[in-house]
Formats: C-alpha cells, sequence, structure tokens
C-alpha cells in the first residue's frame, strides 16, 4: 500500500504531518478542508465529532487540532483504520479518540458507536459509493441545533429529513453543504 501524507491546518498540531493509507482512500484536498474548518470553527471548540468514511482520519484529526472535544471515526477498511490509530498516537489524541473498524451502516444500525449523541458529524463518502441512505442514518445520532456536513459530487445537495440546509460551497468537482438539526 503506497503512503502519503499531508499537514494538519490549523490548530494545536498545525503543520504535523498525518499518513494517508492511499489506495481507495481520497483525503479531502487542503483548501477544501481549510473552508469546512473555517465555516464551522465557531461551533468546533468542545464539539464531539463523528468522522464518518474516515480514510486518513484527516477530517476527525483536525477537528481535535481545532479542539474539539473528542472524535469519533468510522472506517471499513482495516488499513486505512490502523493509519487512523498510528496518526491519533503520532498526535497525541489517544484520551479524546476513538476508532471503529467497520462498515458505516452497521455502525449506525448496530449502535455500536461509542456514544449516542454528536455535536458535529463530518461525511466524506466515497463517491463512487455515495448512498444517501447509508449515511442519513447518521441524523438520528447527532444534537439538535447541531451540524452534519457532508461532502458531495452533485451540484444539487441532497435533502435531509429533520435536518435544515444551511449552504452549499463548491470546491473543484467536490461540493461541501452544511445542515443543522431541526430542534
Amino acid at each position: 500500500m503506497s503512503c502519503t501524507s499531508l499537514r494538519i491546518t490549523s490548530g494545536d498540531c498545525r503543520g504535523r504531518k498525518i499518513t494517508t493509507p492511499g489506495g481507495s482512500t481520497h483525503p479531502m484536498g487542503d483548501r477544501e478542508r481549510l473552508a469546512l474548518f473555517n465555516a464551522i470553527s465557531e461551533v468546533l471548540r468542545g464539539a464531539d465529532v463523528l468522522d464518518l468514511y474516515a480514510g486518513s482520519g484527516a477530517l476527525g484529526l483536525e477537528a481535535l487540532s481545532r479542539g474539539a472535544a473528542k472524535a469519533v471515526f468510522v472506517e471499513k477498511d482495516r488499513k486505512a483504520a490502523n493509519c487512523i490509530l498510528e496518526n491519533i498516537r503520532e498526535l497525541g489524541y489517544e484520551s479524546r479518540a476513538t476508532v471503529l473498524q467497520g462498515d458505516v451502516r452497521v455502525a449506525l444500525h448496530s449502535g455500536g458507536l461509542p456514544q449516542e449523541i454528536f455535536d458535529i458529524i463530518l461525511c466524506d463518502p466515497p463517491y463512487d459509493h455515495f448512498d444517501l441512505n447509508e449515511f442519513s442514518m447518521a441524523v438520528d445520532y447527532l444534537e439538535p441545533g447541531g451540524l452534519l456536513v457532508l461532502s458531495h459530487p452533485s451540484e444539487q445537495p441532497p435533502a435531509f429529513f429533520d435536518l435544515a440546509l444551511k449552504s452549499t460551497k463548491k470546491y473543484a468537482g467536490a461540493h461541501l453543504s452544511f445542515y443543522e438539526k431541526n430542534n
């Protein structure tokens, strides 16, 4: 497996490199990641974050670096999950991070998450397996008033029951949509 690295863009670990597992994972670009975290910076400090389709863990690790209280990473690929664990150790986030190696649908359906409610859910699913039903189950794990951020390939943002679309931003071939859970 070919490994590359990317840098944390801000916070306590700004400039520190993390390893990406390569293979079928494709980390979100620096520009898109920076825009995402600048958009949610006001609600990130002290938040509990769920990083679905975590890949290298770049999104959850960036959230921890910027002050999130804890992050839970869900990643199907065993090698990628091991990469996330190594990144967590390298950055010293063992006490604030949990990695679940397994399918997102199973984690959301089985109640396999280590807590029931999150303030922020980050979804960066593979575009060749973009299954709205799969990650729409995550809404049940979102705190009222909480944010779900979805990276998606289409211009039209998906609609979710119980979520209000706040904004959509376009970056190259990707779109970031920001949703807030209704109270």
